[in-house]
């Protein structure tokens, strides 16, 4: 059975555990991360070197990297378009997962840092503004890719894509600042509240 190590708060363990409920993956789950296990351990680090969650072992193979890993999972145990064979379309799916990981998840990053986890590092007025601004001009991006296809963020399908977004849009429904009406986004973050996966992972188990 494949084992998860990561405490199941952590936005990039969600993503594991998301994945493993649309492809029907069993796992195993060990809390590890801030208030539980440390990954600063000898052990730990000897399957991650960063010492961060998550990390999976399935038998022999272990990974880490969260996009990494729901990558190998819809590619080792999805039949269906969760993560297409034909190349331009898996490209338009890794062109999202990469957008979200290396421009939206920046754009929120202090933001959140700020005012949900009220960090005395990241208080700073300017910056918290600076990102707050960011923050909506990536939202802004998403709402116009999300009108455009009318379901998900590749097409009229689900794909992996929506699994890095998708939690990404919950962070910013939960954090406590202005949100503008996206009526394309709202009707996206619905759209996968019907998602059994969804409701258990995504949405910090709230149905």
């Amino acid at each position: 059975m494949l084992r998860v190590l990561g405490k199941a708060s952590s936005i990039n363990v969600r993503k594991v555990l998301w994945a493993c409920a649309e492809i029907e993956i069993p796992f195993d789950r060990e809390d590890w991360g801030s208030g539980f296990k440390s990954p600063q351990t000898p052990g730990f680090m000897a399957l991650n070197p960063n010492a961060m969650v998550p990390v999976i072992q399935d038998d022999d193979f272990t990974l880490w990297e969260s996009n990494s890993i729901i990558r190998y999972l819809a590619s080792r145990y999805s039949d269906t378009d969760l993560y297409p064979i034909e190349a331009r379309a898996r490209a338009r799916v890794d062109q999202w997962i990469d957008w979200q990981a290396s421009d939206l998840n920046k754009s929120w990053s202090y933001a959140f840092m700020s005012l949900v986890r009220h960090s005395p590092q990241h208080q700073d007025g300017y910056a918290l503004a600076t990102s707050c601004k960011d923050w909506l001009r990536h939202m802004e991006i998403l709402d116009r890719q999300l009108d455009s296809t009318g379901a998900y963020v590749v097409g009229d399908q689900f794909s992996l894509a929506d699994i890095p977004i998708g939690l990404s849009v919950n962070r910013w429904f939960e954090t406590p600042l202005a949100h503008p009406d996206f009526p394309a986004v709202n009707a996206y973050y619905e759209r996968l509240s019907r998602r059994q996966g969804y409701r258990l992972y995504g949405r910090n188990g709230t149905p």
